[in-house]
């Protein structure tokens, strides 16, 4: 039986990556760019929608939260994995292990519910666009956001209050990064109740977000099959591939990292880097996406790209 004692020390140690030599470098400069870019291009989302009185729009307020969330997601987790590849080092201290997978954890529940926000928004606009200024008021595009970030923060508060119950006895982080289940881990007595709410927790976001969007997509697949006109259906269909492709990219990630941890031989290094996929796919790719499918926020980069330019 492991002998265990109870730990007071605030320090505790990462699992690091496997790196050949030689790669350590290189890696490094790839994760910075990444990083860079997968920022650049979240706040300039974030500052188009809020520069541009045009996108002042219940979709657009709704979508502010996505760039806001990635970028939060990307630099809760980057830069901490990075440093410690460069500098050789894996140790970080309790408080800020917390924080980190708090973070995580609300960027991870706030993708889910935002999706559903917007999936919600694309059937009101789709399905009864004639309602849908009178329906989608300010006032109740408000009070979505506030849902989808409340809803978020209590899930997410009652899972690290739970955690926090526990005295430590082990300061060995089983991952490159923080996350509840790696913290759940350091504690001493039985965590099943941990283990049984974590699971009910992720299945209860999984369900509330994956009903409203398969609810929201099927009406409007019915609309666009019984509506005549062809850029009616044209247009619904840019509107909403944009949002299944970030929700399915997401899914996928995910999906990984959870399979990953019930095979006892999958490469330690692969799964690690199947967990940073999650907090790094999605907040590069969304910024694409949108900027690829939405009109007017292409419109409106290359405007100001090409303002720029001739500046």
């Amino acid at each position: 039986m492991e002998n265990l004692s109870i730990i007071v020390s605030f320090e505790l140690t990462l699992d690091p990556f496997s790196i050949p030599p030689g790669a350590k470098y290189p890696i490094f400069l790839f994760g910075i760019f990444i990083y860079v870019f997968g920022a650049f291009c979240n706040l300039t989302l974030l500052l188009l929608i809020i520069l541009t009185r045009s996108l002042h729009k219940p979709i657009y307020f709704i979508l502010f939260s996505l760039p806001l969330n990635d970028f939060v997601g990307i630099t809760s987790m980057l830069p901490k994995v990075l440093s410690d590849i460069v500098t050789e080092t894996n140790n970080t201290y309790y408080p800020l292990c917390v924080l980190q997978g708090f973070l995580l954890h609300m960027y991870g529940s706030a993708v889910l519910f935002i999706l559903a926000a917007m999936a919600f928004d694309r059937y009101i606009a789709i399905c009864m666009p004639l309602r849908y200024n009178a329906l989608m008021t300010p006032r109740v595009v408000m009070t979505i956001i506030a849902i989808v970030w409340g809803f978020a923060f209590l899930f997410i508060c009652t899972l690290f209050s739970l955690q926090g119950m526990h005295s430590r006895c082990r300061s060995h982080i089983v991952s490159v990064f923080c996350d509840n289940p790696s913290l759940v881990k350091l504690a001493c007595d039985n965590t099943i109740v941990n283990n049984i709410f974590g699971l009910f927790t992720t299945a209860i976001m999984q369900i509330i977000s994956v009903s409203i969007q398969v609810f929201s997509y099927v009406k409007i697949l019915i609309t666009c099959l019984v509506t005549s006109r062809s850029d009616a259906k044209s247009k619904a269909i840019n509107t909403c591939v944009a949002q299944l492709v970030i929700f399915i990219m997401f899914e996928i990630v995910v999906t990984f990292y959870v399979l990953s941890h019930r095979f006892s031989n999958v490469n330690a290094n692969l799964q690690k880097i199947m967990g940073m996929l999650i907090f790094l796919v999605p907040p590069v790719m969304n910024p694409i996406v949108y900027g690829l499918n939405s009109h007017q926020i292409r419109k409106h980069f290359l405007k100001v790209f090409h303002r720029k330019i001739s500046a």
